[in-house]
């Protein structure tokens, strides 16, 4: 016997099947998910961080002048010493964190998993990354050969004192493999090309956003190498965008970049124990920077 209900109503205690998701354009997070930043917001935190950074340089410098008088010759700023010129660039990278978390704020109060700062799947993001890192070598050596440049060497490290001393050594170390790497993708990936995908899309915003972070790197490595590092920070927004994870485009950063500094010193087996070494530390950032945040909500994972 069945029992008939009037048009419309359904039967007691049943419940209407939920409203699917409707599926989203390519490269188009649920609104959830996207942070409200405009693309002028990008702009502003790049301007707003090297201005800071050549603030703060100038300030070290006087500082260091204050207490080394060799630095000023002919009444002008010269030869600034490895201490200077190391924490003029953590300055620079911490000027660019504080920079895309004060634009962020503009959109409202920021959140570490707007930055990307949230878990993804293990195994497809090694894979992904190892692809995006081989990538950019094959880049590299067909670049460096294309322009017949095979002996250029990364000079940064000398540049920073790395070859003054031990201490200047594991500074300038722990400054190329560890912070810098968390600092550019926090704020390159994190933030820039985030900020940048609200524009015209995936595409476009990784393709500005390589080609800046390829040009900022004009002063610190050699020329040879611009056009692969802008490569490589096109092919990070891809691996961002892909992971939706900010942890793969750090830990791939930190590994090229150990690896680099490995090779200006024209080292060996140390390679493997600073490549470990530099994951092993961004890893324990990562974790208490993400502990301190609280955990992360399962519809920003989703």
């Amino acid at each position: 016997m069945s029992t008939a209900y009037p048009a419309g109503l359904e039967a007691p205690f049943t419940h209407p099947p939920a409203p699917q998701r409707p599926e989203l354009p390519d490269g188009i997070e649920p609104t959830s998910m996207a942070p409200n930043w405009r693309v002028w917001m990008g702009f502003a935190a790049l301007l707003v961080g090297f201005v800071a950074a050549a603030v703060g340089a100038v300030i070290l410098t006087l500082i260091g002048a204050a207490f080394d008088g060799s630095v000023i010759t002919s009444g002008k700023l010269s030869n600034p010493s490895p201490a200077i010129n190391i924490l003029a660039t953590v300055v620079q990278d911490l000027c660019l964190i504080g920079a895309a978390l004060v634009l962020a704020r503009v959109a409202g109060r920021p959140r570490p998993w707007d930055f990307g700062l949230r878990g993804t799947r293990l195994w497809p993001a090694v894979g992904w990354a190892l692809l995006t890192w081989v990538s950019f070598l094959a880049v590299t050596l067909a670049w460096v050969a294309l322009i017949g440049a095979e002996d250029a060497a990364d000079t940064l490290p000398s540049e920073l004192g790395a070859d003054k001393s031990s201490v200047a050594l594991v500074a300038v170390g722990i400054l190329v493999c560890v912070l810098a790497p968390l600092a550019e993708e926090f704020f390159f990936r994190g933030f820039f090309f985030t900020a940048l995908r609200s524009w015209k899309g995936i595409w476009p915003a990784a393709l500005v956003t390589g080609l800046i972070f390829g040009g900022i790197h004009a002063g610190s490595s050699n020329i040879a190498f611009l056009v692969p590092l802008a490569f490589f920070g096109f092919a990070l927004c891809l691996l961002y965008a892909k992971t939706r994870s900010l942890y793969p485009c750090i830990a791939i950063h930190a590994a090229n970049n150990s690896v680099a500094f490995c090779s200006s010193q024209d080292w060996g087996w140390q390679i493997a124990p600073v490549l470990a070494g530099s994951l092993a530390l961004v890893a324990l950032i990562c974790w208490l920077v993400r502990r301190a945040a609280g955990p992360t909500p399962a519809w920003a994972l989703s």
